[in-house]
């Protein structure tokens, strides 16, 4: 019974509530997330912002020792269903999907602040993410949009800000998918010098049964560098896909790309960013031949932006899991950091986040140990400068079902 009463105190510790609006953090290492080799520090914070960041003679009403623990930026999740999508068995829960709009469908209005992920997953070190729907047959599929996950009823982030795509490993031809994509961005060009109902009138766009939503989506896409993500594998697409982006000049990022190393000359002069999931070894179909769990250190070397991504639905944390396997095979730890926070940031054009820098918003994540172990946790959160509360589904229902065996 001594043993069980001193699980229950351990489980049951959590940090005393911060009033963050004048707050000092001292004697963390600290990773910025541009980078830099990290160092032993502090970091001030007043009224939601990073004040100043190194060796500071600061005095704020409010102090964390965080001397042994390491100080990070809020992690961003490239690729989410978070808010959109609660159990994915059940229709009724999901927002992710259109039966009338195409690449015009557009995921914002259907976020839910009060999701069961995001508390899991923001006491896990995520503090924003970007939120995709669901892929379709086309090539294009909708848009998708920023979140802070503060929790506020009154939504916070960047709306529309990036399209999602696909190429390859379908039922259909993907030369014939390679000539859709096209034509569907040079219905875009067209929206540029004609109004949106003549483009409307074309042979494509009645096909596809386009409406005015899609083509105005199209116009931010082909004329005003509205970041597109395309899903790819094979070798032979993700060079079609670069001579794609360069003729039509597009703000393009490609996600999967399991054959990247046989176009990595290509691909590295092409400056494309990309989102890899770094534990994925293991080719689904025959566009993932060259799988590998040393991507991210060929890619990292190559000099290559990395981004993170998860197969794990609802645990999108696992980012960080997958970022620590990168580092485990070759990958640098601090351009490791930088892929779950200061890449993001600057890939999607998400202003003053992803880094600790003076003038950004106070993102912050104090963890127990190093954030690339999976059974590392955060001690401290703050979103907006703001301590999070860590609470969560699952941790109400240990802290339940731990009580009920200190009773017996």
């Amino acid at each position: 019974m001594k043993n069980l009463n001193l699980l229950t105190a351990l489980l049951l510790i959590s940090p005393l509530v911060i009033n963050a609006s004048d707050l000092l953090i001292e004697n963390g290492t600290i990773h910025i997330g541009d980078g830099s080799k990290a160092f032993v520090g502090d970091l001030y914070i007043k009224d939601g912002l990073i004040k100043s960041i190194g060796d500071l003679n600061v005095k704020a009403k409010n102090t964390i020792d965080a001397k042994g623990k390491i100080i990070t930026p809020g992690f961003i999740a490239p690729m989410t269903a978070i808010g959109i999508v609660e159990i994915g068995a059940l229709d009724v829960t999901r927002d992710d999907e259109s039966d009338y709009l195409n690449m015009g469908f557009s995921i914002f209005r259907g976020f839910n602040p009060n999701s069961t992920l995001i508390p899991w997953n923001r006491s896990n070190g995520l503090t924003s993410v970007i939120t995709l729907p669901q892929q379709t047959s086309m090539p294009l599929a909708g848009m998708g949009s920023y979140f802070i996950l503060d929790g506020n009823m009154s939504i916070s982030g960047k709306q529309d800000m990036v399209m999602l795509g696909k190429m390859g490993a379908s039922s259909g031809s993907r030369s014939e998918d390679l000539d859709l994509l096209e034509n569907l961005i040079t219905l875009g060009k067209l929206a540029k010098t004609k109004n949106y109902e003549k483009v409307l009138e074309s042979p494509l766009a009645e096909f596809f049964e386009l409406h005015l939503q899609d083509i105005a989506a199209l116009d931010k896409l082909a004329n005003k560098k509205l970041p597109l993500i395309i899903e790819t594998n094979r070798a032979t697409d993700i060079k079609h896909l670069i001579d794609i982006k360069n003729k039509y000049d597009l703000n393009l990022i490609l996600a999967g790309i399991e054959d990247a190393p046989l176009v990595l000359d290509e691909l590295a002069k092409s400056k494309i960013p990309v989102i890899i999931n770094p534990m994925d070894n293991i080719p689904n179909s025959f566009d993932e031949l060259s799988s590998s769990l040393e991507l991210a250190s060929i890619l990292n070397k190559a000099g290559i932006t990395i981004m993170f991504d998860s197969a794990r639905s609802h645990n999108y944390h696992l980012i960080r899991q997958g970022a620590g396997n990168a580092v485990a095979y070759g990958m640098n730890y601090e351009d490791a950091i930088s892929g779950l926070s200061k890449n993001v940031a600057d890939v999607f054009g998400i202003k003053n986040r992803g880094s600790l820098k003076k003038g950004n918003y106070a993102d912050v994540v104090i963890w127990e140990s190093d954030p690339l172990e999976p059974s590392s946790v955060p001690t401290y959160v703050f979103i907006n400068g703001k301590q999070i509360d860590l609470t969560t589904r699952s941790s109400r229902l240990k802290d339940r079902y731990i009580k009920k065996l200190g009773k017996n």
